[in-house]
């Protein structure tokens, strides 16, 4: 019992000092003086921790100790306001957090306390990013991060995820989600864009919407460069490393559901990935980044709900189309439906053959049907650019189109 009380003392010693020390820092950056400091913070943990010990023993102790502390607290902030011209509540709010840490601690809730002071603590060293976030968004922009909830996390889940209409051709929550997908990438894109410049903000939202489609990358980057014209290598970069990534989600996709048909895919995969990289490399170092973003290209609502809705329905029209030519041709229209697919995803395609591989096609006609779906989107999207993005974006981007699906195909070819 002894050694759990000296360890619990421990580490609410240490998630006090730690909170303590990062207050203490900040005020020394900031050259003014705060409410609390290690020290204090320390005492602050202790007190919650021995409040809570004190209550088994005495009634309403940790009630009593509670208000008390609060009236300090206020005291404090009250004083602070009257003496200087900073109304901030950040130090006195972390305080009452130190002290129900210290409080969670003597009830064995230790990993919950510390995880939360980890927390915490990042929260606190967020200030300055925090500020300049809060210089660059605008009541807009607020609206639609609002409006993108709405379409996530109310209107999605409500919709069936099944064929539905007089053909059972129509799947509504694929189709919204496809607009979800369309939407989100754009807002995050000119968010990336508007806080952390062109070069970060690009190739960011390139690498992480290139884990969800890079089709989807690939529309928002080439309108919002049709609007800006500028900036053209750091677009193509974006758009190239989205479709770089596809390479590598493809192969991760097929490993997991049938991993000797990835070891089919692995080697012309990787060389398509590798020379995707290379490419992105070269764009990136070609061109100089500009962190001012204040053009009216990026006033416009960063949703773009309209074009993500008319894409959806594009999306779900194609996806209808694959489900009756499957249950018309059965296993020979594999490479009809991998054509089809191809024109909007590819992930689709490559969860489903990579299944049937085992147990109704052969591993040569997955592989096939994969290989078709890729190229075909890589067309797509090269379309895309040049149609969204116009014909200098287009032409930049046309060699990684070029190098990628020719490396893809000439090593599947050499590999027969």
């Amino acid at each position: 019992m002894e050694i759990t009380i000296i360890k619990q003392l421990g580490i609410a010693l240490f998630v006090g000092l730690m909170i303590g020390l990062q207050r203490e820092m900040y005020y020394h950056r900031e050259g003014r003086s705060g409410f609390a400091g290690a020290r204090t913070f320390t005492l602050i943990a202790l007190f919650g921790y021995i409040s809570a010990w004190m209550q088994a023993s005495v009634p309403f102790f940790l009630h009593v100790s509670l208000f008390l502390f609060g009236l300090l607290v206020i005291i404090a902030y009250v004083y602070k306001t009257m003496k200087t011209d900073y109304h901030g509540a950040t130090t006195e709010i972390a305080s009452f957090v130190t002290y129900v840490l210290g409080m969670m601690i003597y009830f064995s809730l230790e990993s919950y306390a510390v995880l939360i002071a980890v927390v915490m603590l990042f929260l606190l060293e967020l200030k300055g990013a925090l500020a300049k976030v809060e210089k660059q968004i605008t009541q807009p922009d607020i609206t639609s991060a609002t409006l993108f909830l709405v379409m996530t996390f109310v209107v999605l889940p409500l919709l069936p995820d099944e064929m539905i209409g007089p053909f059972g051709v129509f799947n509504p929550y694929k189709t919204w989600l496809m607009v979800v997908l369309i939407a989100g990438i754009s807002f995050v894109g000119y968010i990336a864009i508007k806080i952390l410049g062109n070069k970060k903000g690009i190739y960011l939202t390139g690498i992480f919407g290139g884990l969800i489609s890079s089709t989807a990358v690939s529309i928002t980057l080439s309108k919002l460069y049709i609007l800006r014209q500028s900036r053209l290598k750091n677009f193509a970069g974006g758009i190239a490393v989205a479709s770089t990534i596809m390479y590598v989600r493809v192969l991760a996709e097929a490993a997991i559901f049938n991993p000797s048909l990835a070891r089919m895919l692995a080697l012309p995969y990787l060389l398509a990935a590798i020379i995707g990289f290379a490419f992105v490399g070269y764009l990136y170092n070609r061109q100089e980044p500009v962190h001012k973003v204040g053009d009216s290209a990026l006033k416009a609502n960063p949703l773009e709900l309209s074009e993500a809705l008319k894409l959806g329905l594009l999306f779900g029209i194609i996806f209808g189309s694959i489900g009756i030519l499957q249950e018309w041709f059965g296993d020979s229209g594999v490479y009809i439906i991998s054509f089809l697919s191809g024109l909007t995803d590819v992930d689709a395609i490559t969860l489903s053959l990579s299944q049937l591989a085992t147990v109704k096609i052969t591993q040569q006609a997955a592989m096939n049907g994969i290989v078709i779906a890729t190229s075909v989107n890589a067309t797509v999207k090269m379309g895309i650019v040049f149609v969204l993005g116009g014909r200098r974006l287009g032409f930049v981007i046309l060699p990684f189109y070029l190098l990628t699906v020719g490396v893809l195909l000439v090593s599947l070819a050499l590999l027969r």
